[in-house]
């Protein structure tokens, strides 16, 4: 048996891992993969010896059979095969290290790598698909390939990940009746049209087609949520109907096993510890079959405000960290699949040294009250509109970032959410500070003032949860109504802040920056200059004496960044620099700091050791 590996992330749920500009704050929300990598062991378990387990995907010809699962173990080609594997998320990783880290997992004596694939990336605007750069899934595959790695495909739609909404794009959210992971209509005829566009992708690389790919999950943990028992059965057709050929699996933990499982597709197991009891129940489902692993979690996820989670390597640890190093889980890993399968991995890849650039000098800002007027063009509302109704990208709304909201009011008095703010609300009068709402702070006192004053609510999105039964109510932003003195507020300006390159880009070509003063208060935005004399090295960003915010690096969101912790530093992969100078641009919501320190370690918070 093998396990899952785990690595802490940028921020929290989702991060960008140095590949994504994707960023989510975790709360009380699972997530069992922090960061840039994930690991993921499995283990199919057979009963006699084999000898096509060390065959990499470049060697085999003359496929026909494919990878099958009879007499309690699996043959490939009609051949005795076991499968060791691990996940690399491509959309978490820099499509530069893609194959250091495929290197690494075939040098820790791994045979396959598995992938979940992201529907909100590929297809970010309902209609418009993306399968370039750090999102070419077939550049992925084959790179896979030419290391000698198999590949399992685990397509979705939903993918849970630790990433926001499970994977799912939040214009699906538009709706207002809409299902989630059911046979709604809405629904299918979505992902219909998603999986037209995305399964032609990866058709050629089938193994019965001469390509690396031996297996595909139908969609991901359906027992946890299985609300419609119609709807493992569609996404099945979904995907054999698209010239899927390849063995089918499904994957759930103990409990969703009977719910999650469908027939055709052989259904595998997800724990955090092994116990035999889970195997054997395993085997109840499903006589005379392999037991297969296809998720031994390793790591668990930190909460904002608490410690950093920590496991023993003999039980739930990481094999690689966020940046590619090594644990001492790989050695033990490595050292157990060489005495199982007898064979001499390649040598792990030499650890490139990390950078120290020392600090970067805040040296320019400018308010967010300044931008708005000539950067931004409101939506005019008589009520208040959620985040994904927004009228903005085409009509698909806002997926992540802030949202300002801004009404005029007579007078002060006291301020009362009803919990409709999603998820965290900065106030304000005019520019004036007033205090916070969130899910537990829901009331808050107005001053009272002269004439009619602009209430403010800037609106954070922390993230949409990724599993479980709310999926459906993830809308962000303001849901309802607010109320001053127990009346409603109306005529509302609206911005959408989603935080992109293409703002922050835009920030340069409208307003003169200003010299930081000596106290600076936010909201507002700030800018240094990283130098990088030599070829870039990854490095690490701390932002000691900063309140909360998020940070650009040449344009691209790197993750946020919240004083109260546990995580005080953010990973940033060389690939993200170029030799000269790196402009960094902080959003930061309230109290500024004047430097950001670059350093060679990461520094993940306070230790809590979990047994």
């Amino acid at each position: 048996m093998v396990g899952q590996v785990g690595v802490p992330g940028n921020g929290a749920r989702a991060v960008p891992g140095g590949g994504s500009a994707m960023w989510a704050c975790g709360g009380r929300r699972r997530r069992r993969l922090l960061g840039g990598l994930l690991m993921l062991l499995l283990v199919a378990v057979a009963l006699r010896r084999f000898n096509l387990t060390g065959l990499v995907p470049m060697q085999l010809k003359g496929r026909t059979l494919g990878l099958q699962a009879r007499d309690s173990q699996f043959f490939l080609e009609g051949k005795p095969f076991r499968i060791f594997g691990g996940s690399v998320h491509y959309f978490r990783v820099p499509r530069e290290y893609w194959k250091d880290r495929l290197i690494k997992l075939k040098s820790c004596g791994l045979n396959t790598v598995t992938t979940y694939v992201p529907w909100n990336l590929h297809e970010p605007i309902r209609g418009t698909f993306d399968f370039t750069k750090n999102l070419d899934l077939k550049a992925f595959i084959k790179t896979a390939e030419e290391v000698g790695l198999w590949v399992i495909l685990r397509p979705g739609p939903y993918i849970c990940s630790e990433w926001d909404l499970g994977g799912l794009p939040s214009w699906l959210l538009q709706d207002p009746e809409m299902h989630l992971r059911s046979t709604y209509k809405g629904f299918t005829d979505a992902v219909d049209y998603y999986f037209d566009h995305l399964i032609p992708q990866v058709v050629r690389l089938q193994y019965k087609n001469g390509g690396p790919i031996i297996a595909v999950q139908v969609e991901n943990e359906y027992g946890s949520y299985a609300e419609d028992p119609d709807y493992m059965a569609y996404m099945k057709a979904a995907l054999l109907e698209r010239k899927i050929v390849e063995l089918l699996l499904t994957s759930d933990n103990k409990d969703g096993l009977t719910s999650g499982f469908v027939s055709g597709a052989l259904a595998t197991i997800n724990f955090q510890k092994m116990d035999p009891g889970i195997m054997t129940y395993l085997g109840t489902l499903q006589n005379n079959m392999p037991k297969m692993v296809m998720e031994y979690w390793t790591g668990w996820f930190d909460s904002w405000g608490g410690p950093h989670n920590v496991f023993d390597v003999d039980d739930y640890d990481a094999v690689l960290t966020e940046s590619g190093d090594y644990t001492p889980k790989f050695f033990r890993l490595r050292e157990l699949f060489t005495s199982i399968t007898e064979t001499n991995w390649p040598l792990p890849p030499v650890i490139l040294n990390k950078a120290s650039y020392g600090a970067i000098l805040m040296q320019q800002c400018v308010s967010l009250w300044e931008v708005l007027p000539s950067l931004l063009e409101p939506v005019k509302s008589e009520q208040p509109i959620n985040m994904e109704n927004l009228p903005v990208n085409n009509g698909n709304g806002q997926a992540f970032g802030y949202t300002l909201y801004e009404t005029v009011i007579p007078g002060g008095g006291e301020l009362h959410s009803h919990n409709h703010i999603r998820d965290r609300a900065q106030v304000f009068v005019n520019s004036l500070y007033i205090g916070y709402l969130d899910y537990t702070m829901q009331q808050l006192s107005i001053p009272n003032g002269q004439g009619y004053r602009v209430l403010r609510l800037l609106v954070e999105n922390c993230g949409r949860v990724n599993y479980g039964r709310s999926l459906n109510n993830q809308r962000k932003g303001l849901i309802g109504d607010i109320f001053l003195n127990k009346t409603s507020l109306r005529n509302f300006k609206i911005y959408s802040l989603e935080m992109e390159p293409r703002f922050i880009e835009s920030l340069h070509k409208t307003f003169p920056w200003s010299a930081v003063p000596d106290s600076a208060v936010g909201p507002m935005f700030f800018r240094g200059t990283l130098h990088v004399q030599q070829t870039p090295r990854d490095t690490y960003l701390k932002l000691e004496g900063w309140e909360k915010g998020v940070v650009f690096v040449n344009g691209k969101n790197l993750g946020r960044y919240w004083k109260i912790g546990p995580q005080e530093t953010l990973y940033l992969p060389a690939t993200w620099l170029k030799q000269g100078n790196n402009e960094i641009i902080v959003f930061e919501e309230r109290i500024a700091g004047r430097i950001i320190q670059s350093t060679d370690l990461p520094f993940l918070g306070r230790i809590h050791y979990v047994s």
